[in-house]
């Protein structure tokens, strides 16, 4: 029996993230709309919407609906931002974020995952992506500063590269803490100073890198 997506992603954003307090239209109309059976395998495709994190090979994950949803509505994205994103994965994080930015600029450690990425979202039509392989927890200079940075790997703390990325009044929402566990901080960049406001503890692969693990 053929599976509704479309009605798979309506009940995802019915019962899973409106319950659970997301509020921001544009991400629940993202979430509605990007096709997250497209960024897994397909023995996962049946269970794309399910309300837990699925794998997508080189111990890597992509991350439940809800995660997602929480960290996106974070960054308080309004449509002109210029976006950071540390670990592209799936791509299925990267799709959503660059629904509600003007620009995306994603990195990758593991050049596999992003081949992939960039190829799924490229048939997707996604044309304000920009991808690169490297250490992402030094992030991506060339292009600072960003409006918005989202981390999707837990972190031993706040990577420098990444906070010196971020512009004055821009917003990183990173999950820090150790290998098995961590609060996903949302960080503000406030007149030189790190306005740090915990969101929730969570769970995430780990972030490895210059300043990772």
């Amino acid at each position: 029996m053929a599976i509704n997506f479309t009605q798979a992603r309506e009940d995802m954003v019915r019962t899973q993230l409106v319950p659970r307090g997301i509020r921001d239209r544009r991400v629940l109309e993202a979430m509605k709309t990007v096709p997250r059976e497209r960024f897994v395998d397909d023995p996962m495709k049946p269970h794309a919407y399910d309300d837990s994190p699925l794998p997508i090979g080189q111990n890597q994950t992509i991350s439940q609906p809800y995660m997602v949803a929480l960290m996106t509505e974070a960054l308080e994205l309004k449509g002109g931002e210029k976006t950071l994103e540390i670990g592209t994965g799936s791509g299925y994080q990267a799709a959503i974020l660059a629904e509600l930015s003007r620009a995306l600029y994603t990195v990758e450690r593991i050049q596999a995952l992003l081949v992939r990425a960039r190829e799924i979202l490229e048939n997707l039509g996604y044309k304000n992506i920009f991808y690169k392989a490297y250490d992402g927890t030094m992030g991506w200079e060339e292009h600072q500063p960003y409006d918005a940075i989202m981390v999707t790997a837990g972190a031993p703390h706040v990577p420098q590269p990444l906070y010196d990325q971020l512009a004055e009044g821009g917003r990183m929402v990173i999950p820090v803490g150790d290998r098995f566990g961590q609060e996903l901080m949302k960080i503000i960049k406030q007149d030189g100073q790190m306005i740090q406001e915990p969101l929730g503890g969570c769970r995430f692969v780990a972030l490895k890198g210059a300043y990772g693990w």
